[in-house]
């Protein structure tokens, strides 16, 4: 590996930090990964620490490299959104953990604002809709109860970013506080019309401008890495460096995702099956006004001409197999749910409604909260993990329902990425419930490989983006591993889709406020 050029990849995730080494031909020739802890201080409240967020990426990143490193000439980053972080820029330090996307303890200040009558504006202004999922009052948030804070920010002693920022500050040795349109366009702060931070946006949610990062489109050079052998070798005991290496690429995970998957085109939407799914369909220069509950925003750009998707968030997809897991404790793992989903003919007539934090687009209920129904005296343990996985498809057709009445196009095919993936009954049954072609790539890490390809083309590495298509029709997996690629065309007809669509959206109104 020590003489392969190769384009390091970070995806820095909800739960852990993934690093990528993909060549020039775009394959995937290494991974590595960390995890790190969640906290949960208070009931709705998630939490994380920002120096293990960046000591689990330097583990990530040395779980790569064996004795020696190959030749890297190009980094990019990619990370989970909104997440919202604060620091001083003199010591470098966090003033508190990070505050996760996840976390709801902004609920009732967001709830105070919709009473102003601004949630039009804000919507015009961000494609947003007011909710604590997005960074504006979780920085309010910190600057109001940190002893100081608000002061030290008003100073200019304090910088906020996403986690994105935070990481290009710890690799620059804090010479660059910057974000690129994507990860900037959920903040609640950034006039995605205008391609800047908004004065009265920042005015309503009391947050000074000067903490704010530059902006810049995707595909940049944001800086260079600043990390010499010697920290390798006294860290690690390895031989590596990261010094003047172009840090050429920064999205938003579901951003970077779609351009791994090179969804470049307006009409092309791929979904992302995680802990919970995310939808996203790009709409070109296209900005579209939704009236259906998704959000619009900025996806990936190679230059300062903005490009427009449409998003919709399913806030609990793969968590749901993990209550299966370990909440109710009825499998052992997420991988035994496909024979087992796959053993019996249906679900029994069970839903699942896996609202355990609300239901995101296109309903955006925060007080929905799950159940199972349909239950009965023969009701069966697989019945109630079939329904489970059948959720996640359910959600996502609500999705896509959703983008096709906004968007008024035609979507022949969902491509797909994400853990979950691997799982052929659930892709089957998402084709099935759709009535479109659903495409597993051979190589489903297409956060990273986005983030990739961006840093890429910034460098020169590739031309242009018809030389990825090429090699995204010959992508391969590692040789030790079998091909994951696959079409999967639907096998009902719609008859008895509308039928099943119909007793999903019974099921969902049930568990609504």
């Amino acid at each position: 590996m020590s003489n392969t050029a190769c384009i390091l990849a970070i995806d820095q995730g909800t739960t852990g930090t993934t690093t990528l080494l993909v060549d020039v031909q775009g394959n995937i020739v290494a991974r590595g990964y960390q995890d790190f802890t969640q906290y949960y201080p208070h009931p709705g409240w998630v939490e994380h620490d920002p120096d293990e967020i960046w000591s689990a990426t330097l583990q990530a990143i040395d779980a790569l490299f064996e004795e020696k490193a190959p030749n890297i000439i190009a980094l990019g980053i990619t990370n989970q959104r909104e997440t919202t972080l604060i620091w001083d820029r003199h010591t470098g330090k966090p003033i508190y953990p990070a505050i996760v996307w996840q976390c709801r303890r902004t609920a009732d200040r967001c709830t105070s604002l919709e009473k102003q009558g601004i949630v039009k504006e804000i919507k015009a202004k961000t494609g947003l809709v007011l909710d604590a999922y997005f960074s504006a009052t979780k920085v309010a948030w910190i600057l109001d109860n940190v002893s100081g804070a608000r002061e030290q920010a008003e100073r200019g002693e304090l910088a906020f970013g996403t986690v994105d920022t935070w990481l290009l500050w710890q690799l620059t040795e804090g010479a660059v506080h910057k974000t690129d349109y994507t990860n900037a366009s959920r903040t609640l702060l950034f006039n995605i019309n205008t391609l800047s931070w908004d004065d009265t946006l920042l005015e309503i949610f009391n947050v000074p401008k000067v903490m704010l990062p530059e902006v810049y489109p995707s595909a940049n050079n944001f800086g260079t890495a600043s990390f010499y052998r010697n920290f390798w070798l006294e860290t690690f005991g390895k031989n590596i460096c990261l010094d003047g290496i172009p840090i050429a690429g920064i999205a938003g995970d579901q951003q970077a995702a779609l351009f791994g998957q090179l969804c470049t085109q307006p009409g092309m939407v791929k979904n992302t099956y995680g802990t919970g799914c995310f939808l996203m369909l790009n709409t070109g220069a296209e900005k579209i006004e939704t009236e259906t509950g998704l959000l619009t925003t900025l996806a990936c750009s190679l230059d300062e001409n903005p490009v427009y998707a449409l998003e919709g968030s399913v806030f609990v997809a793969g968590a749901a197999v993990q209550w299966l897991r370990d909440g109710i404790q009825i499998i052992e793992n997420a991988a035994e749910t496909e024979e087992i989903a796959a053993s019996i003919p249906d679900s029994g007539g069970i839903f699942v409604v896996p609202a355990f934090t609300g239901l995101g687009a296109p309903y955006w209920d925060a007080e929905a909260r799950g159940a199972i129904l349909g239950l009965t005296r023969g009701s069966t343990r697989e019945q109630i993990v079939r329904a489970t996985l059948e959720s996640i498809a359910y959600q996502s057709a609500d999705v896509v329902t959703a983008m096709l009445t906004d968007a008024d196009i035609r979507i022949d095919r969902l491509r797909v990425d994400g853990g979950a993936t691997a799982n052929d009954f659930l892709m089957q049954f998402q084709a099935d419930i759709l009535g479109i072609d659903v495409e597993r790539p051979a190589q489903i890490e297409s956060t990273g490989l986005g983030t990739a390809y961006l840093a890429g083309l910034t460098t020169g590495v590739w031309k242009d983006i018809a030389v990825l298509e090429t090699h995204r029709s010959a992508q391969a997996t590692p040789a030790d591993e079998v091909s994951t690629a696959r079409v999967f065309s639907p096998q009902i007809d719609k008859n008895e889709r509308n039928q099943k669509l119909a007793q999903w959206k019974k099921a969902v109104q049930r568990v609504m406020r």
